[in-house]
């Protein structure tokens, strides 16, 4: 399934609420009959993903041409200063980025790390070594076609800022940014939430890692609450003073193409509203900044 007029894809962070099917192909396939286009597997506790849930996923997913992504469980920290909780986060980024494949999804989201006190060129290198490991294990396996996409975290306690995402991309091959601007609006508690906030960062992108990294986009879109340290929790779209109508025409303005997954309570309802907003701007791709 490819965008109209090029652009950008619409989905949910997981199986839609309406959906009557059983597991993710079920998911996938209400997802496709709400004309919505692309959907990411979410792998919070646990990759339990059977062979046979992966191959009915792919099926489905090659007969309505939905895009697939997956999110590795939440616990990860390549940084951790214990070795074994540092294997346990690689294997759940491989396991995640190994059933993304096996259902027919091409990149795989985790949260990177954490800081834990230590200071975040020391904390960037752990996270860049591990990093490497993963890419050429996934390369070993004939799976170079999984993209590797580190998030945009909301807290500052956590590695993922749009500075170390753009570096790490630069720096390892086969990594990306996972774009969260629910998360770049929560990260600094709501300092960042204008069309102008969302344009530069968008243009940096574009800027630093090439003209082709927005055309091949991972965007996270939610509504969400902060506090002062940064999110606190997701909530719908219509319940946050975060300005995803700035973020969404921002995203037109630049000529962003890929997806947006629709991380809030309400998923569908949302994304169908982030979709319905999208396509009705007129704004021009790479109107003046």
């Amino acid at each position: 399934m490819t965008a109209r007029g090029g652009g950008l894809l619409f989905g949910t962070g997981g199986i839609p609420r309406s959906a009557s099917g059983s597991g993710v192909a079920g998911g996938i396939r209400r997802l496709a009959e709400l004309g919505l286009g692309c959907m990411e597997i979410e792998h919070v506790y646990g990759v339990r993903t059977t062979p046979e849930a992966a191959e009915a996923a792919r099926q489905a997913a090659q007969e309505t041409g939905l895009a697939l992504s997956a999110h590795a469980p939440y616990y990860v920290n390549l940084n951790s200063k214990e070795p074994d909780k540092v294997e346990a986060s690689v294997k759940r980024i491989l396991d995640s980025a190994r059933a993304a494949a096996a259902c027919g999804g091409d990149r795989v989201v985790f949260h990177a790390a954490f800081f834990g006190g230590d200071p975040p060129e020391s904390t960037f290198k752990a996270v860049k070594k591990q990093l490497k490991r993963i890419r050429r294990a996934l390369d070993a396996e004939k799976l170079s076609g999984v993209s590797l996409r580190p998030e945009l975290t909301g807290k500052r306690s956590q590695f993922g800022s749009p500075h170390e995402l753009i570096r790490m991309s630069l720096e390892v091959e086969g990594v990306a940014p996972c774009l969260d601007l629910s998360h770049f609006y929560a990260r600094d508690a709501g300092a960042a939430n204008s069309f102008d906030d969302f344009r530069r960062l968008l243009d940096e992108i574009g800027d630093t890692l090439g003209s082709g990294a927005l055309e091949d986009l991972l965007i996270h879109l939610s509504g969400i609450e902060h506090s002062a340290a940064g999110e606190t929790r997701h909530v719908a779209a219509q319940e946050s003073a975060f300005d995803y109508a700035a973020a969404l025409r921002a995203l037109k303005a630049c000529g962003a193409r890929g997806r947006v997954i629709c991380e809030s309570p309400a998923l569908e309802d949302d994304a169908l509203l982030f979709q319905k907003k999208y396509r009705a701007l007129r704004i021009g791709p790479r109107s003046a900044k």
